[in-house]
């Protein structure tokens, strides 16, 4: 399979059924992988912080970098490639509680930066897909370890591997949750 390397604040979309989609490294980031079904279309959003007001030069640099600008842009480009909104799957990766922030902003205290960004990431990805009517499928957040995650977009599968090399399988959800 070909590799695609999703890095931080970054994103990628495929519908090579052939290729795969990865992420590494998620400690307080949130990966939010979609898929399509029909189309086999996929794509893989890694986040960085929860909200763009943080600093908005930044989001015009890498708007992938924050929940509340790169999401759209995901889904978008999903869009681009013949996905459909009601047809996708939504799961989310990530969010621990990492002892030091490898990401910290200046713009948060040090105890927002230390203990809350992941939960925060993870609130925001979930306010935001919500407020636009969609339904996640699956999720695997929280604790306090990196995530590796693999999306395939032939299948739609999307796994997720912890230190040590487990490597879970995320499934989809019927019907998901808001």
């Amino acid at each position: 399979m070909k590799e695609i390397t999703v890095g931080i604040a970054d994103c990628r979309i495929s519908n090579d059924p052939e290729s795969v989609l990865v992420t590494h490294a998620l400690g307080s980031c949130i990966a939010v992988a979609i898929h399509d079904p029909l189309t086999g279309v996929a794509g893989l959003l890694h986040v960085l912080l929860p909200e763009s007001s943080l600093d908005r030069a930044k989001a015009a640099a890498r708007p992938y970098q924050f929940a509340d600008t790169g999401i759209p842009l995901l889904f978008h480009a999903a869009y681009a490639l013949g996905a459909e909104k009601k047809r996708l799957t939504v799961r989310l990766v990530g969010g621990a509680q990492v002892v030091h922030q490898e990401h910290a902003s200046p713009a948060l205290s040090s105890t927002e930066s230390v203990f809350n960004v992941g939960k925060r990431n993870h609130l925001a990805c979930r306010k935001i897909l919500w407020a636009a009517g969609v339904m996640v499928h699956g999720e695997e957040v929280g604790g306090t370890v990196a995530r590796t995650v693999r999306l395939e977009p032939g299948g739609g599968r999307l796994w997720c591997i912890t230190p040590g090399n487990a490597s879970v399988e995320i499934p989809v959800r019927k019907g998901g949750h808001s």
